[in-house]
């Protein structure tokens, strides 16, 4: 299938409701969601087999920036609170399948994959909080451009836990100095969903060493005076995956995500 960057953010797409982009996923539809049901919130997904689920739990509590639990389903349960009639195995637009920190597919549709013993962990994504810095006027350049926003894999280790270890990922948007002060206000008043940003400016600061290319997602054109500002990432998990092999697990596609019934403003704290 062409996984080439499509232009999501239209007319149609920003009115779908929830239930109808997952409808459209579970029929094989594969596009990037950043600007999909505007308004409504987004999760990354992994899963786990249940001897290793306390392992991804505590690594997440102990790495919150990048890994904020919205829900933790009981093992092989394939619905989520977070909307009552999905379901987790097909309604993500790609997933990634991986067998001991290899990545072995990504299928539209995990129920061939699927395990009795599997944990999922729904972990909140920094797109549910792109709404605020819209309001607040800040350029979303990803969005313009018509592509996913691009993520890098940093030099920065996460606190390891159990069997569980690997570096931050980061997202990246170019914001103009005249709004940086807004997008910060705005992401940090969402900690639920990654808050504040974890670095600005430098890339260099994080390891990074060429925007142009991105670990994952696509590259993103900067204007002449954009700042590059990073926010933790929920990709990190997958990270974590390649570096500890875990036997099993299940993800999103970074940039595909699951879109919930929640309204992105009531992970708001004020």
């Amino acid at each position: 299938m062409d996984d080439r960057p499509v232009v999501l953010a239209d007319d149609t797409t920003r009115a779908w409701s929830p239930r109808t982009a997952r409808a459209r996923f579970r029929e094989g539809l594969a596009i990037p969601t950043a600007g999909v049901a505007a308004g409504y919130t987004q999760a990354n997904l992994i899963s786990v087999p249940a001897d290793w689920a306390y392992d991804v739990l505590l690594f997440c509590q102990r790495n919150p920036r990048p890994c904020p639990v919205l829900d933790v389903t009981d093992a092989g349960s394939t619905t989520t609170v977070l909307a009552a009639d999905a379901d987790l195995r097909t309604d993500l637009p790609r997933y990634r399948v991986w067998e001991h920190g290899r990545l072995v597919d990504e299928p539209t549709d995990v129920r061939a994959y699927w395990r009795g013993d599997l944990v999922s962990f729904l972990i909140g994504c920094s797109f549910t909080f792109e709404w605020a810095l819209a309001a607040a006027g800040v350029p979303l350049r990803h969005l313009e451009q018509g592509r996913n926003v691009p993520m890098y894999v940093t030099s920065w280790q996460c606190r390891p836990a159990g069997r569980m270890s690997g570096p931050m990922v980061v997202s990246m948007r170019p914001v103009p100095p005249a709004h940086l002060s807004a997008a910060i206000r705005e992401s940090s008043l969402m900690p639920a969903v990654h808050g504040g940003p974890v670095h600005c400016g430098d890339p260099f600061g994080l390891g990074i060493d060429d925007l142009a290319r991105p670990d994952f997602g696509d590259p993103v054109d900067l204007e002449p005076e954009d700042i590059p500002v990073f926010w933790a990432c929920g990709v990190t998990p997958q990270a974590a995956v390649m570096a500890s092999r875990p036997p099993f697990a299940i993800t999103h596609a970074p940039g595909r995500m699951f879109l919930g019934d929640a309204r992105d403003e009531q992970f708001r704290v004020v």
